[in-house]
C-alpha cells in the first residue's frame, strides 16, 4: 500500500498538542478529520515530533498508507477544510517503509523571547522583562554541545531507551525584536527544550553561576533543572530527512 509524507505547519495555541488524545482537541485529531471529510474514508496518522499544548511548528509531518491516489493538488483542497491555524504545505509519496519518525535524521527548535512589552507577539513569545547578560547565555549555550547525556533536562516518567542527545546547534541570537535560542539535534527529549531555556536563563539572570549549570547537567536529575519556561515560546522550525 502506497506510503504519504503530510507536511503541516500549525499554531498551538487552542490545541492539547500534536498528538491525538482522547476528549482533547489536537492537531492530529483535525488533521484526520479533515482527510476524511476529503477522501471519505478514516485515516491514521503517525506523527514524527511530538509538541506538548501550546507549542507551535513551522515544519511538523505525518505519514499514512491509502489505496487513494493523491497529489499535490490535494493540498489546496485539504487547507479548505483545516482549521485556519493549521496548514497543509505538501503532500508527497514515499517508500512505503520510510517512517516520519524514525527516519527524521534531526530536528530544530527556536524558542522566541521579548523584553519589551509587544502586543504582536505576546501569543507566540515569553515575555520576560528583565535584563539578561547575553554572554553568559552564549556561553551556558556552548557547553550544552559538550555533552550528550541530558537526564536533567527530561521531564519525569518520559518512557525512552536512554538519555542521550547529540546536539549540533545551539547558539542565542537575535530575531527582530526577539531574543532566540536556536537549537538542533538528533533527538529531544520530553519538555527538553524548554527546560533548557529556563535552565539558561538563571545563568543569563545570574540566578545560577555557569559552574552550577555545569553541575545540573552532569547531575543527570530532573529535580535539578528548571521547567518553567511557557509552551507558546516555542517552535518547531525544521524536520530534517535524507533525500
Amino acid at each position: 500500500m502506497p506510503r504519504y509524507f503530510l507536511e503541516v505547519s500549525y499554531k498551538g495555541t487552542n490545541y492539547s498538542g500534536f498528538q491525538v488524545q482522547q476528549n482533547a482537541n489536537t492537531i492530529q485529531a483535525e488533521v484526520e478529520k479533515a482527510l476524511q471529510i476529503l477522501f471519505k474514508q478514516r485515516f491514521e496518522l503517525t506523527g514524527s515530533s511530538r509538541t506538548d499544548a501550546g507549542v507551535h511548528a513551522l515544519q511538523n509531518f505525518f505519514h499514512f498508507d491509502t489505496n487513494i491516489l493523491i497529489g499535490q493538488k490535494n493540498v489546496y483542497n485539504l487547507n479548505a477544510i483545516l482549521p485556519d491555524d493549521i496548514v497543509a504545505k505538501n503532500i508527497v509519496e514515499v517508500s512505503n517503509d520510510k517512517h516520519c519518525r524514525f527516519a527524521a535524521e534531526s530536528r530544530e527548535y527556536k524558542y522566541f523571547i521579548y523584553t519589551n512589552k509587544n502586543p504582536f507577539v505576546e501569543d507566540r513569545a515569553y515575555y520576560l522583562p528583565y535584563k539578561l547578560n547575553i554572554d553568559l547565555l552564549h556561553q551556558a549555550a556552548e557547553i550544552l554541545k559538550q555533552y550528550q547525556d541530558f537526564t536533567s533536562f527530561s521531564k519525569k516518567h518520559t518512557q525512552v531507551n536512554n538519555f542521550n542527545c547529540n546536539i549540533f546547534i545551539s547558539q542565542w541570537l537575535f530575531e527582530g525584536d526577539c531574543l532566540v535560542y536556536n537549537v538542533k539535534a538528533n533527538r529531544f527529549l520530553r519538555g527538553m527544550v524548554r527546560a533548557l531555556v529556563a535552565t539558561m536563563l538563571k545563568v543569563g539572570k545570574g540566578q545560577i553561576s555557569i559552574a552550577e549549570f555545569k553541575k545540573i547537567i552532569e547531575a543527570k536529575d530532573f529535580a535539578r533543572a528548571y521547567f518553567d519556561t511557557p509552551a507558546h515560546g516555542l517552535f518547531l522550525v525544521k524536520v530534517d530527512y535524507d533525500k
